[in-house]
């Protein structure tokens, strides 16, 4: 489905779902990062004092690959509609991030490293 959909129309969806209920009284930029973090929070504590493979062992379990997944739509969701009602392309502003990254992580100097480059 991810090759169907356009963030746009994931746009157009939630702030219908919003708008039907008349949430955007309570959705400003604050109480939607406040949300996001919150949300971030909860996908973390699945994986907390877990090791690499207990953590990639929930992922093949169908059961916890469930709750993990709907951690990770509410973070999106909430993502959504901060992007929506401050109208922010996020596809733009993904492909800016990952050119500044290109520039300050060039692969000859980062390849096969958890190090940041820095050069003084």
């Amino acid at each position: 489905m991810d090759d169907e959909t356009r963030i746009s129309d994931l746009k157009d969806n939630v702030k219908k779902f919003c708008e039907a209920r008349d949430w955007d009284q309570f959705h400003n930029a604050k109480d939607l990062a406040i949300g996001l973090v919150t949300e971030s929070s909860e996908l973390l504590q699945h994986f907390r004092f877990k090791s690499n493979g207990e953590a990639d062992e929930m992922l093949h379990n169908k059961l916890r690959r469930a709750e993990i997944s709907e951690e990770i739509a509410d973070i999106l969701y909430f993502l959504v509609r901060l992007s929506q009602i401050y109208d922010i392309d996020l596809s733009s502003e993904l492909y800016k991030k990952l050119q500044e990254n290109e520039e300050k992580y060039p692969v000859e100097k980062s390849r096969g490293t958890n190090k940041k480059y820095n050069e003084y």
